[in-house]
């Protein structure tokens, strides 16, 4: 760690200079202070909804239903969900703190790095799964004799492989420094070339937003379009439950992360001028907040529109909740007899008696 100095600041991407801009102006810092009590309460739900909810999506997709190519892809969409919001308290504390990393260099690169492989992971086994719907409902030779369990699961390990790289950078320039009183955590794109670091942020933004966003939604769009004029081809067909909710969760990562986005690429402007620092400053921590919340989504439209995942939630936790009863009546049956004198034992009968 190094200290930053005034006249390398503008080293700082926009996208993490909330901790940068310390104005004195109360007005501005009461409005820093609403958008980051927000950015806690989503970030908050998010670690509570997402962890259950994705906990339970994985415990149900690996032990409680047939092993189907499409519980791969869905176990490995709530593995990338989960893991991000294990990390999400890390954010949580920083936000409180008003920007002081306090967990050192390493975790500054894990947590953005993880953040990064999140998103590039989610959207590309949407991707998959949007392709692999096509494929399983026009294409049923190649169906048939290509689509099984274990080439599902060498496509998972490429697009954990695929994400992590892509997600290299943020190993590599993610650092921590002080800055006055505090310890940031910031993208160092530079270290003596002002215009080496332009080249770079913006290498990685587009990167981001064309490998992230772009190309699947388009991708996604295509083959939607492709398999709605199939279907109506085929007359009267209706969609299953698991077509519809697959649907529901592409629609919702993409409405989620479509600001990030945005921002993202008009946080580029700022290379240039200023005239945008207002709207980056107010939009971006919502932003942000809206494409983590993005990870709890998932398994909320799981139980909403698949009447068989909400089935086996339901009869496991009506099975637990029996178990367990039986278990505290057990537990206290053998309380009370341990309680009682020898001389009541149920088992053995008084030995003697009084007169």
């Amino acid at each position: 760690m190094r200290n930053l100095e005034e006249a390398d600041y503008d080293n700082v991407s926009y996208e993490y200079m909330e901790y940068g801009d310390f104005e004195e102006k109360a007005e501005i810092y009461t409005q820093k202070e609403t958008l980051h009590i927000i950015s806690v309460v989503i970030y908050s739900l998010a670690f509570v909804i997402g962890v259950i909810g994705n906990g339970i999506v994985i415990w149900v997709t690996a032990f409680k239903i047939k092993r189907t190519i499409n519980s791969v892809w869905l176990q490995n969409l709530a593995i990338a969900d989960f893991v991000f919001v294990l990390f999400l308290p890390f954010s949580i504390d920083y936000v409180l703190r008003d920007f002081n990393w306090i967990f050192g260099w390493t975790m500054c690169k894990l947590n953005s790095f993880i953040c990064t492989v999140n998103m590039y992971a989610s959207v590309l086994f949407l991707t998959v799964l949007s392709l692999d719907r096509y494929i399983s409902l026009v294409h049923l030779n190649w169906y048939q004799r290509f689509r099984t369990v274990p080439r599902a699961w060498i496509v998972c390990v490429l697009i954990w492989v695929i994400s992590s790289l892509l997600s290299s950078p943020a190993l590599i320039f993610r650092e921590t420094l002080q800055y006055h009183s505090k310890i940031v955590c910031f993208n160092n794109f530079h270290s003596e070339d002002a215009h080496v670091g332009k080249v770079r942020h913006i290498s990685m933004v587009i990167l981001r937003a064309t490998v992230g966003f772009l190309l699947p939604f388009l991708t996604i769009s295509v083959t939607a379009i492709l398999l709605s004029r199939k279907m109506r081809q085929f007359g009267n067909v209706r969609f299953s439950s698991f077509s519809k909710m697959i649907s529901a969760v592409i629609v919702a990562f993409f409405l989620c992360w479509a600001p990030f986005h945005t921002f993202s690429l008009m946080e580029l402007t700022m290379h240039h001028t200023g005239s945008l620092g207002h709207v980056l400053k107010v939009g971006f921590p919502l932003a942000t907040s809206l494409a983590f919340f993005n990870s709890c989504i998932n398994p909320i439209l799981y139980g909403l529109l698949n009447k068989n995942v909400r089935a086996i939630i339901k009869g496991s936790c009506i099975s637990l909740t029996k178990k367990s009863l039986r278990e505290l009546s057990n537990n206290l049956s053998a309380t009370e007899t341990a309680s009682l004198p020898p001389s009541c034992s149920p088992e053995e009968p008084a030995a003697y008696s009084s007169v």
